[in-house]
């Protein structure tokens, strides 16, 4: 058995492993446009808005928050927005910070 569910950028598969007697979902996001939007914000000034009172540092895919979700507590659900709030800064900052995840962000400097 193989299912295919589209809800917007993402794609869910559901499918069946006989020999393992288990389900499979598999989740597949394409954040190339997402990416590429970021790239233009990063070269459009310096993130801060008119008044000078806000910065956008980063703009990141959700599916990203579910796989660092997942990383920070292995048993959870991904649930991104369960997770404390100082944990999801400590998180944020680690991996907007590298090197890996800059494409995460949107205007230059360090959170």
């Amino acid at each position: 058995m193989k299912e295919i569910q589209l809800d917007g950028l993402k794609k869910t598969t559901f499918s069946t492993d006989e020999k393992e007697k288990k389900i499979v979902i598999k989740h597949e996001v394409d954040i190339d446009p997402h990416l590429k939007h970021n790239k233009r914000l990063l070269n459009d000034g310096d993130g801060y808005s008119k008044s000078r009172d806000l910065k956008r540092v980063a703009s990141i895919p959700t599916i990203a928050l579910e796989v660092w979700a997942k990383e920070y507590d292995p048993h959870g659900d991904g649930n991104w927005f369960a997770l404390p709030k100082e944990v999801q800064s400590k998180i944020l900052k680690l991996k907007l910070n590298s090197n890996e995840f800059k494409y995460f962000r949107t205007a230059e400097g360090r959170i």
